[in-house]
């Protein structure tokens, strides 16, 4: 199970457990510049569009992932996901079946992402890569992948949670960075900060207003009909995600009656326990349980969650850029593919 990130991270200014963890984080951050110089990445077959965080802990990347996808199919092509399987047991090259697929196996991001394209489960990336020769699919997008040497990406977009954006500016674990910020910045081609529908931009960092790409902004839209359904009613939510609040107040926004909010950590692993207490609030509250589409996938196939996965409402939701940036990103993407077949 993933702990939850020290708060502390996310302070404007540095705390002094942050000062004290400096030195630990440089490390971090030579050792993965060393990674960086003795890498040797493959060139796929195929573009590769790689989406991926800045900073530990989920910001929307999978939802962007989705999008992505449904852009490329746009132009006419086959797109096809490649995700590490974080959570899972599987090391793959594995071709994704969510018919016959677990959680345990494959993680929860890997299920959402084969709903919707042909999707390669490999924690060695360029063997991933290479698996997609026979499959339909003529453009790869790499779920997760900024910091991952293996492949090389023709467009590579960050995805920053507008709540969160790169915290206190640190590397871990004095920090949420995974690696330097500008040495990042530097191989990012996007910024997207992924909002709630109508929540302003946030006032960004000097460190983010120096990125000379663009930065664009897309929404997390609700599921219409299911929040028609929600609307004005009792509720129970909750989340093991990156973020759980967005759920929570994405249901806000929705309009619910009365919520109660159980969040947990991200890519939590729900108990026999956690299922008894979450169906009792629900029932002593006389309120609808509802979750996201990650935590249900999560529950699939564990019979000692069957209770909770059936009583619970999955929430959908998906990326969209706002108009003027979807013509930036669509931009982007025929940049990327008119590059790639010179």
């Amino acid at each position: 199970m993933r702990l939850e990130p020290p708060a502390w991270w996310y302070k404007e200014r540095v705390t002094p457990v942050a000062r004290v963890l400096e030195p630990a984080a440089r490390l971090v951050d030579t050792m993965a510049a060393r990674r960086w110089a003795a890498a040797k990445p493959l060139r796929a077959a195929i573009p590769v569009v790689c989406v991926g965080n800045l900073t530990a802990g989920g910001a929307g990347k999978t939802p962007l992932a989705l999008a992505l996808a449904a852009l490329l199919r746009e132009s006419g092509r086959r797109p096809g996901f490649l995700t590490r399987g974080y959570g899972g047991r599987l090391k793959g090259p594995h071709t994704v079946d969510p018919a016959m697929d677990g959680a345990m196996d494959i993680g929860d991001e890997a299920l959402l992402l084969a709903r919707a394209a042909p999707t390669m489960l490999a924690r060695d990336r360029a063997e991933g890569a290479r698996a997609f020769a026979g499959l339909p699919v003529d453009v790869i997008v790499m779920d997760d992948g900024l910091q991952n040497t293996q492949l090389l990406k023709q467009l590579s977009i960050a995805v920053l949670d507008p709540k969160r954006l790169v915290g206190n500016g640190l590397v871990i674990p004095a920090g949420p960075l995974r690696e330097g910020l500008e040495t990042q910045l530097r191989r990012t081609d996007a910024l997207v900060v992924l909002c709630g529908v109508g929540e302003p931009l946030p006032e960004l960092p000097s460190t983010l207003r120096a990125f000379r790409g663009p930065l664009l902004r897309a929404e997390l839209v609700a599921d219409p009909a299911i929040a028609a359904e929600l609307k004005g009613r009792p509720v129970v939510a909750y989340a093991g995600i990156g973020r759980p609040s967005k759920l929570f107040d994405t249901l806000r926004a929705i309009g619910v009656g009365e919520l109660h909010e159980a969040p947990f950590p991200d890519h939590h692993r729900f108990s026999a326990v956690d299922a008894n207490r979450l169906t009792a609030i629900a029932s002593e509250r006389r309120a609808l349980l509802v979750t996201t589409e990650k935590d249900v996938a999560r529950m699939a196939g564990n019979p000692r969650l069957g209770e909770l996965a059936a009583a619970s409402i999955a929430l959908p939701v998906a990326a969209r850029f706002v108009e003027r940036d979807l013509e930036r990103m669509r931009a982007l993407i025929g940049m990327m593919l008119t590059r790639q077949s010179r």
